[in-house]
C-alpha cells in the first residue's frame, strides 16, 4: 500500500465529525472500509455513505450485516434501493420498509428493475389493508402499475385520482379493461375521461367491454378503422344491438365511397 494511502486509511479509522465524513467520499475502497471500522461512525454517516452509487457490493454487504446499522430505517431504505446491493440483501430489506418508501423505490430510475418490480408487488399486496387516505395518496403518486392496481379495485375517489396519475399508461388501462367483470363505474370513467377516451386502443377495448356505455361506444365508431369494424362486426361476444350499429357504420362508409 502506498504511503499516502496508508496515511488516509489510518486517519479514516481515528477521525471524527466532519473530518470523518470527508473519508466517506474517498475513492479508495480501503479508506472507506477503514471509515466503517471507526467507532465514531454514526448511522447518519452510514446513510450519507450509501448515497454513493459507486460503492462495491462488498461494502454494501458489510453494512447490511452490521447488527446496529441494519435496524435503522434510513439504512435499510438506502440498501434496498442501491443498484450494487446484493439481490438477496435488497429483497430482504425491501419487505421491511414503509409504504411510501416503497413508492419512492418503485419510481427510482437508479434502482434495479427487479427491485422496482418487487416494490410494486409489495404495495399491491398491501392495497386491501390500506386506509382510504393512503390509497388516495398512492393513486396520485404511485407508479403506473400501482395506479392500475388501484384503478382495478374500483374505489370511486381513488380511481378518479389514478386516472389522472401522470405515470399511468395505456397498458395499465387496457389491463383493467381486459377484465369483463371490471367495475362498471370505472369503465364509464375511462370512457368519458378527456385523455384516455381519445386513445385508439382504449376505445377499441371499450367497444368490446360489456359494461361500456353505449352512447360513448357509438361516439367512437366513426373513428374506428374499417378493418377493425369488420372484425368487430364478426365478434360473437358483442351484444346484437351493438353489432347492428357497427354494421350500419360499415354500410354508411361503404355508401359514402360508392
Amino acid at each position: 500500500m502506498k504511503p499516502e494511502l496508508t496515511e488516509r486509511v489510518a486517519e479514516a479509522r481515528s477521525a471524527s465529525g466532519d473530518a470523518l465524513r470527508v473519508f466517506l467520499h474517498d475513492p479508495a475502497e480501503e479508506v472507506v472500509v477503514a471509515a466503517l471500522a471507526n467507532p465514531s461512525l454514526t448511522e447518519s454517516d452510514v446513510c450519507i455513505l450509501l448515497e454513493r452509487l459507486d460503492l462495491p457490493a462488498s461494502i454494501l454487504g458489510a453494512i447490511a450485516a452490521h447488527p446496529s446499522w441494519k435496524k435503522n430505517e434510513g439504512v435499510r431504505l438506502r440498501l434496498a434501493r442501491h443498484p450494487q446491493t446484493p439481490r438477496r440483501v435488497a429483497l430482504q430489506f425491501l419487505r421491511q420498509i414503509f409504504l411510501f418508501d416503497l413508492v419512492q423505490i418503485s419510481l427510482l430510475p437508479s434502482a434495479p428493475a427487479e427491485i422496482r418490480r418487487v416494490a410494486e408487488e409489495i404495495i399491491l399486496q398491501r392495497l386491501p389493508q390500506l386506509a382510504v387516505g393512503e390509497k388516495l395518496a398512492l393513486a396520485r403518486r404511485g407508479s403506473a402499475r400501482v395506479a392500475g392496481g388501484i384503478l382495478a379495485e374500483g374505489h370511486p375517489q381513488a380511481s378518479s385520482f389514478a386516472l389522472n396519475n401522470p405515470f399511468l399508461n395505456e397498458a395499465q388501462i387496457l389491463r383493467v379493461l381486459a377484465d369483463p367483470d371490471a367495475h362498471e363505474r370505472i369503465v364509464h370513467s375511462i370512457a368519458h375521461h378527456p385523455r384516455w377516451s381519445l386513445d385508439y386502443n382504449i376505445r377499441m377495448a371499450l367497444v368490446r367491454h360489456p359494461a361500456a356505455p353505449l352512447a360513448a361506444v357509438l361516439h367512437f365508431l366513426p373513428e374506428i378503422t374499417m378493418r377493425d369494424l369488420y372484425e368487430l362486426s364478426a365478434a360473437a361476444s358483442l351484444p346484437e344491438n351493438l353489432r347492428a350499429y357497427i354494421q350500419k357504420e360499415v354500410a354508411r362508409r361503404a355508401a359514402t365511397k360508392a
